[in-house]
């Protein structure tokens, strides 16, 4: 590991960066040496600009794009200490594109095609209380709080705990999947004993249910929470 690398490394984590980010910034950051053959403390903002046109003419994805773009700032801005305007290094317009909407019908018809009962809980979760993939296999049977009718999401997007709304639905299907399952610290264990659910095996169940339900449509977990208004509570409302 070059010096370099280590230096923003360690400038990733005090500040708490997560696992994934730094993994996707440190490897954005040798994709950008790369191309060039040098060391990016011998790179400017022409460089960048020609990189990012390169990246363009080879039909990246925005998501792609941005997280390269953040990378380069936060090594320009944070771990060179570089005078010049790193804000001058422009992020890509994120594309509109119509959401895409399931009907109550087919949300039913979806979670009814669910592998089993833990996933089809899991994926009724994300649909009732808006929760992300990440959120929902981090829960634990503590999480559930039936007597405010509402499940404690901690450490969920930005690092910061709070509080969704439980509906009686949900509570009722979570009883029922308790009392077949029976967790006793994560509430979807995973296959590896004293681990959660691992989120790629979450999409893939979700793929599966799509197949299975005969929908049309391209659903993600993330169609699921992301067009449904979820009831959220900050923490300091529920006290």
């Amino acid at each position: 590991m070059t010096p370099l690398r280590q230096r923003m490394r360690e400038d990733m984590q005090i500040r708490q960066l997560s696992p994934h980010t730094q993994r996707a910034y440190l490897a954005a950051v040798a994709r950008f040496a790369k191309h060039f053959g040098r060391s990016p403390t011998e790179l400017g903002l022409e460089d960048i600009r020609t990189f990012q046109l390169h990246l363009v003419s080879h039909g990246i994805g925005h998501s792609n794009f941005t997280i390269i773009v953040s990378a380069l700032r936060f090594l320009y801005r944070v771990t060179l200490h570089k005078d010049w305007c790193v804000d001058e290094i422009p992020h890509a317009r994120k594309p509109q594109q119509l959401p895409v909407v399931l009907s109550p019908t087919e949300v039913a018809q979806f979670l009814a095609a669910a592998p089993n009962l833990k996933y089809r809980t899991a994926f009724t979760i994300v649909y009732a209380a808006g929760l992300r993939v990440s959120e929902v296999v981090a829960l634990k049977v503590s999480a559930i709080d039936s007597q405010r009718m509402v499940i404690r999401v901690a450490q969920g997007k930005g690092r910061k705990d709070r509080y969704v709304m439980l509906s009686p639905k949900l509570l009722t299907l979570l009883r029922e999947y308790w009392k077949a399952a029976r967790p006793t610290d994560w509430l979807f264990p995973g296959r590896v004993r004293g681990e959660p659910l691992n989120v790629k095996n979450f999409q893939r169940a979700c793929i599966q249910a799509r197949h299975a339900s005969g929908l049309t449509k391209p659903v993600t977990v993330h169609t699921l929470r992301h067009y449904l208004p979820s009831r959220i509570m900050s923490s300091n409302e529920s006290t």
